[in-house]
Formats: structure tokens, C-alpha cells, sequence
């Protein structure tokens, strides 16, 4: 029931192409995290109705993601994240399956808490690892040392973008959340969206932060890839996500409640 709700609510947002959002790409940018349950979508896409565009693409406005994360052997990049390091990179293939584009992308967290992005297409070998292509560019980017990389977690999730018509943000919403290891173990989450503010800076009101501070939904650091990596692999620092999986399992238990009980 809530998907065909957030289905008709999106009918009611103007559209927006990719060629007009080229404006606010935001490859360096702040990121503000909120985790909340899929039930809250459709009165929050409500009040957002007027404020913000819609991303549609060949009159579609849900699109499927579908991302598969690198590291080392050692999980370098999961240990830097959970950790706190101040500088910290991630490395994913992510298809675009409503279009069928790969591209394989570098996301680097600064130690003045932006986030930057490089992408180029490209695509796994038949071997189920990295080019020669794809290593130079992982290379120039990561350059601190060679880095020998292999799949580690796929991920698959449903994404809405809105573009604010006045300043430059973008608001993803991700659902429909489902992890998987190499061996093609599965954990699905359908019960948490997450809401992600991607703007210039933080100088400035938001008002998707408003709306969501009047459902007293805060910001929280949240990383599909060190969730869905703990979930599989048995790494030392996986406790540290201890205070994650209690937010979650506190989501799953208001997503199970009867809706005249919330």
C-alpha cells in the first residue's frame, strides 16, 4: 500500500529532466543522512509537494539502482569509514537499470566533511574485477598506494531525486533496500528509506530539513556499504555499527506496528 501511495504522490511533482538538473550535479558537496521508516514517505512527500522537482526520465520517476562495492582483502575502505578517519574514499560499480549505464565511481570524504565524486563508464571484467581502464582511474584518485580490489557487497535499491527550483540541493530518497555477498547471500530491508541532502554547504535552511525535523527525524550517519558489509562478513570493527542496527531494528519495529497504533 505505501508503494502504490508514493506512486500517486509522485504524479503530482513537476518534472525535471537530466539535462536541466546539470546545474546542480554537486560532484563536491555536504551530505545530511536521515533514516526513518517507508511508512513516513507519503505525508512527508505530501508536504514536499510545491517545494521541489521531480527526476523523470522517459515518464519514469522511481528508478532501480544496483551497486557493487570494492575493497581490499583487509576492507580498508569499511575500516576507514567505521573508524571515523577524517579522510575515507569508497570504490562502486553502480548501473543504472532503468537506462542500463555502468559507471564505476570514486567517492572520497574530505577532512572538511565534503564529499567528492569522480565517475567514468565502465563496467566489471568477465573475471568479476577491474581493467586497466578502471585501475588508472581508481589509481588517480586513491593515489596513497596500489590498491588490488575485488567485489565484496552488491546492493539494490529503488531511488527518487527532487531538485529544490531555487537553490542548489538535490534530496535522494532510497528504498526498497536489499544487500547481498559474493555467494549471493541475501538481506532485504524494506522497512527504512533513506532521505539524503546533497547541497553546496550548510549555510543555508533546507526546507525537506524543516519537514523532517517536525517528524523529530534528525540527521545520522548511515553507509549502505558498512551496513551490508557487517551483516556478511564477520570484521573486527563491525561493533562499531552496534548503535546503527539499534536504529534499525527501532524503524522495523514502528514499520511492523498496525498503523492506528503509531
Amino acid at each position: 500500500m505505501t508503494a502504490a501511495k508514493i506512486d500517486l504522490l509522485l504524479d503530482s511533482f513537476a518534472p525535471i529532466c537530466l539535462e536541466e538538473m546539470d546545474n546542480v550535479r554537486l560532484m563536491n558537496r555536504t551530505d545530511t543522512k536521515y533514516v526513518l521508516s517507508v511508512k513516513r514517505l507519503p505525508e512527508i512527500l505530501n508536504r514536499m509537494d510545491g517545494m521541489y522537482k521531480a527526476l523523470m526520465i522517459n515518464s519514469n520517476r522511481i528508478f532501480s539502482y544496483a551497486t557493487t562495492y570494492l575493497d581490499t582483502s583487509d576492507f580498508l575502505f569499511f575500516n576507514q569509514h567505521v573508524t571515523g578517519k577524517l579522510e575515507r574514499n569508497k570504490v562502486r560499480y553502480r548501473k543504472y537499470e532503468n537506462t542500463g549505464t555502468t559507471y564505476l565511481e570514486v567517492k572520497k570524504k574530505t577532512n572538511k566533511n565534503r564529499t567528492i565524486k569522480w565517475r567514468i563508464e565502465n563496467n566489471l571484467t568477465s573475471g568479476n574485477g577491474c581493467d586497466e581502464r578502471a585501475y588508472s582511474f581508481i589509481n588517480e584518485y586513491i593515489p596513497q598506494k596500489p590498491l588490488v580490489l575485488k567485489p565484496v557487497l552488491k546492493s539494490n535499491f529503488k531511488r527518487i531525486t527532487f531538485v529544490g527550483p531555487e537553490i542548489a540541493e538535490r534530496i535522494t530518497i532510497d528504498y526498497d533496500l536489499s544487500f547481498s555477498d559474493t555467494n549471493g547471500n541475501m538481506a532485504k530491508y524494506p522497512f527504512i528509506a533513506v532521505v539524503e541532502l546533497k547541497r553546496q554547504g550548510f549555510s543555508y535552511s533546507s526546507p525537506v530539513a524543516s519537514i523532517l525535523k517536525d517528524y523529530l527525524i534528525h540527521p545520522t550517519g548511515f553507509s549502505k556499504y558498512c551496513v551490508g558489509a557487517a551483516i556478511f562478513y564477520d570484521l573486527p570493527r563491525k561493533n562499531i555499527l552496534k548503535q546503527k542496527q539499534l536504529l534499525l531494528n527501532k524503524i522495523e519495529d514502528e514499520y511492523n506496528r498496525p498503523d492506528d497504533a503509531r
